[in-house]
């Protein structure tokens, strides 16, 4: 294997630096922890892992990784890739077989996208197997795009001010989800997956139309960016910056408690007072 380029070694570092980062803000990884990367074949999910088994060598905590991929039965897709480079590289691995792909298409009707119902039979799917085989944290490739693209669709399409958490309890309770790439731009991870050669498996083999929605909001932000470079991160980073009281949700902040928090005005003799003091008081 050829020696990486000094370019790829100064982007690998910068992004091992930003998942464990994020690991450390939010606690993410605790010794003893059984970690489940979920590996689709993508872009993200491959970078995941490759940065995970990096940080898994020099952490100051031990945890075990173990790569799990759902073998969703959509024609065309390549069941042998996966299998072939995760022994390659001396990765425990483990493939989960399940036809969720004909119950999408034959639920789902004609012409509308399959990746809501998909989504979340493959999260049960996946929830089962972390159930059944003492998985303490499931991670997942979300990136830092993923995440404000979501805080949009909510925004503008849900009319809530909702986007990924870094880190999540699952619905059930059962289950705790973390997100290492959450402070890492796609660019980034596109570049990364380039210069590694991963053998990436597409997303569309389903032949379901990509979420026109969330299309819609890439677009955007992609056209803010060129026109206001960094403005993505700091959207990103006002998601770690929130101030309950300059919004208006009454569950998490106590409006109706401001009335005794004030203060009460000073009389004219005590401001009088208090002008009479000398200047070193």
């Amino acid at each position: 294997m050829s020696k990486p380029s000094r370019t790829l070694t100064r982007l690998a570092a910068r992004l091992r630096s930003a998942v464990g980062k994020a690991i450390a803000d939010y606690r993410m990884i605790a010794a003893g922890d059984r970690v489940m990367v979920c590996l689709s074949g993508g872009k993200d999910s491959y970078t995941l892992l490759d940065l995970m088994l990096s940080l898994q060598r020099s952490a100051p905590v031990s945890f075990e990784l173990l790569a799990v991929n759902l073998d969703q039965k959509q024609p065309g897709f390549p069941a042998d890739v996966l299998p072939q480079y995760l022994a390659g590289r001396g990765v425990p691995f483990h493939v989960i077989e399940q036809d969720t792909y004909s119950v999408v298409t034959r639920v789902v009707p004609e012409g509308r996208t399959l990746c809501g119902l998909c989504s979340r039979l493959r999260r049960g799917a996946l929830y089962r197997f972390a159930a059944e085989n003492g998985i303490t944290k499931i991670a997942l490739g979300h990136h830092r795009d993923d995440i404000v693209e979501t805080l949009f669709l909510n925004l503008f399409f849900g009319g809530r001010l909702k986007a990924m958490a870094p880190k999540l309890l699952s619905d059930d309770g059962r289950h705790i989800v973390i997100r290492p790439l959450a402070y890492v731009a796609e660019r980034d991870i596109a570049r990364y997956a380039r210069g590694r050669a991963f053998p990436l498996i597409p997303c569309n083999l389903c032949g379901s139309q990509e979420n026109l929605q969330r299309v819609a909001v890439k677009r955007m932000l992609a056209q803010w960016e060129r026109e206001f470079p960094g403005r993505t991160e700091s959207i990103a980073s006002a998601l770690r910056n929130v101030e309950p009281e300059h919004l208006g949700d009454p569950r998490h902040f106590d409006f109706a408690g401001l009335d005794l928090r004030r203060v009460p005005s000073m009389s004219e003799a005590d401001e009088d007072s208090l002008a009479a003091l000398p200047a070193s008081a």
